[in-house]
């Protein structure tokens, strides 16, 4: 038996054992916890000291490039974790989710931070707009770094995942971490942290580790620190109310309890695909990491009509489920993480069958399989009935973490309304799973049950082919739901990252903005260059070099050929009667030909250091242009991003965004984009 240490301030504490963590298959020690004492305001000094400014010497780009990497390391080395995973309970497919789960979410935001965040600190959340008549004062947002050290407490059921998904986001926005992960399964958390150390990929004091206690840790925590938290609601709430949290208004975001729903649908029948994927959801959830999952379905609702093929079909395949060790292949659910939390499940099943009644459980002829399980936490896949589910509050109230779930009918003879209903009844849930094969069903449902989820399943034999589940939190969506499931939100692509920045309005000249955000915001001083912008490697660029181009006058016969290119003969380009009955009074030309158009005016032909054009963004035909008008354009190099890539050749190159403004002969605007190129750096010598 080991025992576990701290990771603080750039050293590993502790020597002495502490309390005794048990596998949760056999019984045996696994590890302990370390008796030294945690000097948290040298944690905090550290993190402060070391971490900020180290990660301050990175920008997003940099730290996208780092956790790239990590995620690459572990997966590397993910058998490591896999071996000290099987002490939680979790089989390979249950490691599966946390482990490589983990990895592929800094992956995820590794891709996040490459595609979606600039070079540099500062974020700009344009657009800018006037403030004033004459262009001389405008307002935009800015996002920067906190300052701030952001404490992740996790729960117990996803050791690796519960703190990596966490870590990412709150890393790439320049916040080092403290992550203090259940006690319970802390040994995998430590195997996590061990190599995320050996890789000496992250910079140090970005990341320290917290085994046992927090002690007077948030006691600490200053103005732009960030705390999160997964767990109960009951902890949640007594840790929101941190007087030093009140006091200094540091945010809280809490993940707690969630009894999350699947609603069968009144208009799927027990011959329909749609009712099997049902029975086969709600299995799954109620077995995968033995139902400890904050997104496990905890209450199925089905037409009342349907509920004894539902319970049978659920029987069924509950039965031939195997439990036991989580080594052996034929296991297809392990243990639950700890004796304490067998005992606490059980209590729980206790009281909901006060006002249920037990359809599948122990008494089906419950054994684990294997070596020593009888010392283990397993714990038998338990379905309650709640007949009426109206009436008793007890499955509406209670979670009962584990492989536990509650089947409940509803009146479908006014459809759907009844469901919803019960689902409103869980107060409050990170995810719910509607299962239907009608559209106009889910259209009414879902705006309905929105207000109490925080994520919404539709499931259909469509989507079941490449479904995810219902169980299944996505680094590109939200995790988090209102009311009870706490009122916080994680993941959700750059959404993440925006919650660990501090956002700030911003006021001033175009010209000003533009110097603060580096970016070009229109209005602001621009340098008109002898040399075309497009002759000019990336690194010769400056935010704010400028093209005006030469002039263009439209003629029918552009209009003509465009159609006869593009296929495009709408009416209000070839039908002069109609044309003049339209609100525009005249014929106009294509907005693509405009864009085409503008395109040959401001493009340099010759090979050079612009590489391609790979996209257009906010596009906008803001003036029609008519047979005889000229036209104008101005390029303005708008943002450069660095994303220190290089191509097959190892020539290095970079983003560039060009601001695009098209004129008319009156100096009015007819067309507003941004384009979007890759451009050469300046070759390397040897």
């Amino acid at each position: 038996m080991t025992t576990l240490q701290s990771y603080i301030a750039g050293r590993w504490i502790g020597q002495g054992a502490a309390q005794s963590l048990r596998s949760a298959v056999n019984g045996q020690a696994v590890a302990s916890t370390h008796a030294e004492a945690i000097d948290f305001a040298e944690a905090l000094a550290h993190a402060r000291r070391v971490g900020i400014p180290a990660l301050m010497k990175l920008d997003f780009q940099q730290r996208a490039e780092r956790l790239k990497a990590l995620a690459k390391y572990l997966a590397a080395n993910k058998e490591a974790l896999y071996a000290v995973s099987a002490h939680t309970g979790a089989t390979r497919a249950d490691g599966w989710i946390d482990i490589e789960g983990g990895a592929g979410t800094l992956s995820a935001y590794a891709s996040i931070g490459t595609n979606e965040l600039p070079s540099g600190n500062l974020v700009h959340e344009g657009p800018a707009f006037p403030l004033g008549k004459k262009g001389g004062f405008a307002g935009t947002h800015i996002l920067v770094p906190r300052g701030g050290v952001a404490v992740h407490i996790n729960a117990f059921n996803f050791p690796v995942w519960g703190l990596l998904e966490k870590f990412a986001p709150s890393f790439l926005a320049g916040m080092p971490c403290i992550g203090k992960p259940a006690t319970a399964t802390s040994y995998l958390t430590e195997a996590l942290m061990k190599l995320i150390v050996q890789s000496g990929i992250l910079p140090e004091g970005s990341l320290q580790l917290v085994i046992g206690s927090t002690g007077d840790l948030l006691d600490r925590l200053e103005g732009p620190d960030v705390v999160t938290f997964t767990g109960s609601a009951d902890t949640a709430a007594r840790l929101r109310v941190n007087a030093n949290l009140v006091r200094q208004s540091i945010p809280f975001n809490a993940e707690a309890d969630s009894l999350n729903c699947a609603i069968l649908a009144p208009d799927v029948t027990p011959d329909d695909e749609e009712f099997n994927l049902f029975v086969k959801e709600v299995a799954r959830e109620m077995t995968i990491k033995a139902g400890q999952k904050c997104t496990a379905i905890r209450r199925a609702i089905v037409p009342r009509q349907h509920l004894d093929a539902v319970a049978e079909k659920l029987r069924a395949r509950l039965a031939k489920t195997v439990i036991g060790d989580p080594s052996r292949e034929d296991v297809r659910m392990g243990a639950l993480a700890s004796r304490d939390q067998q005992a606490d499940v059980a209590e729980r099943v206790a009281t909901l069958l006060q006002g249920a009644e037990l359809v599948y459980g122990a008494r089906d002829g419950f054994s684990p399989v294997g070596d020593g399980v009888s010392e283990g936490a397993f714990f038998a896949p338990t379905l309650l009935l709640s007949r009426k589910p109206l009436e008793h509050d007890a499955a509406h109230d209670i979670e009962a973490f584990g492989p536990v779930s509650t089947l409940m009918p509803y009146d479908s003879a006014d459809g759907i309304d009844e469901a919803l209903a019960l689902a409103a009844r869980g107060k409050g849930s990170l995810v719910g799973t509607l299962v239907t094969r009608d559209p106009a069903i889910a259209a009414k449902a879902i705006p309905v049950a929105a207000a109490w989820h925080g994520r919404l399943l539709v499931l259909d034999r469509e989507a079941a082919a490449e479904s995810t589940g219902h169980g299944s939190p996505l680094p590109v969506l939200k995790h988090g739901g209102p009311g009870r499931a706490g009122g916080g939100e994680e993941l959700g692509g750059l959404r993440a990252v925006k919650h660990y920045l501090q956002r700030a309005a911003l006021q001033g000249s175009p010209t000003m903005l533009a110097a603060v955000t580096g970016e070009h915001v229109r209005g602001a001083a621009l340098r008109e260059s002898e040399v075309h912008p497009f002759r000019r490697y990336f690194e010769e660029l400056r935010i704010g070099d400028s093209l005006l181009t030469h002039r263009r006058t439209v003629g029918e016969a552009d209009i003509v050929a465009f159609g006869g290119i593009s296929g495009d003969y709408f009416y209000m380009h070839f039908d002069d009667e109609a044309a003049k009955a339209s609100p525009f009074g005249k014929r106009i030309a294509h907005g693509y030909f405009v864009l085409s158009a503008a395109a040959g005016l401001f493009v340099s032909p010759s090979p050079g250091p612009v590489l391609a054009n790979y996209g257009l963004d906010t596009l906008r035909f803001v003036k029609p242009v008519g047979i005889g008008d000229t036209i104008q354009a101005r390029l303005t190099c708008k943002r450069k991003i660095d994303r220190n890539k290089k191509d097959a050749s190892g020539q290095g190159q970079g983003v560039v965004a060009w601001d695009v403004e098209v004129t008319n002969q009156l100096g009015e605007l007819v067309a507003s984009y941004d384009i979007l190129t890759l451009v050469s750096k300046k070759p390397e010598t040897h």
